[in-house]
């Protein structure tokens, strides 16, 4: 029966000789002997070469789109029997080690460059809740690195410019070959001398000593909208750390802190507080003035309030960030019950109760469905 030679390298049958390359470099890192310790990958890696062997060969694929085996018995092949032997794709495993290696020094093969993008930077700003309701335009300052203006970025002195690397003659690499049971198998690792950049500086800057940047304390202004909560961040496009050899800069994200308030507390765009009400004014009812952040306002407190009643006033708490409009205030009442009495006000207030029939307590009855129920399983009607 004919191997399923695309279903080892895991490509499908309309696949391009550069996916089949791609298939194979892929699996032979993985299942390396050398690499791979597994007593199974060396089974799997042959089957991996043999594979490579058959479909980068236009008539050997040929036979195996046909339902052939070319390295079948009778198949014309067979491990040895082709022009590369058992290891015909030796050279790319070569290539695949040796592109594993180099991606350490920046990605891949040849020198990596000195110009590259910078990092982005973070920076917390504690506001005011008035701050983070009705937005801000807040100053702050940044400690970040910026372009170097002596150099402007190239990293050497005045009149001078790089060279190429004597030791790794500006590839940014350096190669060593090590015997393996396969042969001669080479490797590249960074080159030390130029730390993988292909040339070196003979004259550095003096301000940045080679680097292309220096860092500096800047002021700047951010611009804070309404209705910002805290945790949120607000990104400065190209306002982070310029990158290494004068690369565009990174972004600044200026990330918010909402300080507590004396008074309110907050829920997304909705603020709570709290007032305490005399016994006697939340029975009677009476008109409290609250001050919101921006304004005062007249809210009417109805007779016989209960402990815990709420109060809303619509359109009084933080403005929407995106969007029209604002959240609400919700008033939370505490009634406060006296705990010192004279005589005369305990007289008049055992009066009271009297006339009330409120001069005994006794138990609230439950009510609702599991009442029912309770009163159902005991026979009552």
């Amino acid at each position: 029966m004919a191997k399923d030679y695309y279903g080892i390298l895991g490509v499908n049958r309309t696949a391009t000789d550069d996916e089949i390359k791609r298939a194979y470099r892929k699996l032979a890192r993985q299942y390396h002997p050398d690499i791979n310790p597994d007593p199974d990958a060396h089974e799997k890696f042959k089957d991996i070469n043999a594979a490579y062997e058959v479909l980068s060969d236009d008539q050997k694929r040929q036979i195996v789109d046909m339902g052939g085996d070319p390295l079948g018995p009778g198949g014309g092949g067979g491990p040895g029997g082709g022009p590369g032997g058992p290891f015909a794709g030796f050279q790319d495993i070569m290539d695949a080690f040796f592109a594993t290696a180099g991606a350490g020094a920046g990605g891949g093969r040849g020198p990596r460059p000195r110009t590259r993008p910078g990092a982005d930077a973070i920076l917390r700003l504690e506001l005011d809740l008035s701050e983070t309701a009705f937005g801000v335009e807040a100053p702050i300052t940044v400690d970040t690195a910026i372009l170097c203006a002596t150099c402007s970025g190239a990293g050497a002195a005045a009149g001078t410019h790089p060279t190429p690397c004597d030791t790794c003659a500006g590839r940014g690499e350096v190669q060593t070959v090590q015997r393996t049971f396969l042969g001669q198998m080479v490797s590249s690792r960074p080159c030390a001398a130029c730390q993988g950049f292909g040339s070196t500086i003979p004259s550095p800057c003096a301000t940045c000593a080679g680097d292309g940047r220096v860092r500096t304390r800047r002021s700047l202004t951010v611009k804070i909208p309404a209705g910002v909560e805290d945790g949120m961040r607000i990104r400065l496009a190209q306002q982070g750390e310029v990158g290494p050899g004068g690369g565009p800069a990174g972004d600044l994200y200026v990330e918010i802190h909402e300080r507590p308030h004396d008074v309110y507390s907050r829920k997304g765009d909705d603020l709570h507080c709290r007032v305490t009400l005399p016994m006697a004014s939340a029975a009677l009812g009476t008109r409290l003035t609250i001050k919101t952040l921006d304004s005062e306002e007249q809210i009417d407190v109805r007779p016989g309030t209960q402990p815990g009643a709420t109060l809303r006033l619509r359109g009084k708490g933080v403005p929407h960030l995106r969007g029209q409009g604002r959240g609400d205030l919700f008033v939370h009442l505490d009634v406060r019950t006296p705990t010192k009495l004279d005589a005369d006000q305990e007289r008049m207030l055992r009066e009271f109760a009297a006339v009330r029939g409120e001069d005994v307590a006794e138990l609230s009855k439950q009510g609702g469905f599991f009442s029912r129920v309770r009163d159902a399983f005991h026979g009552h009607a």
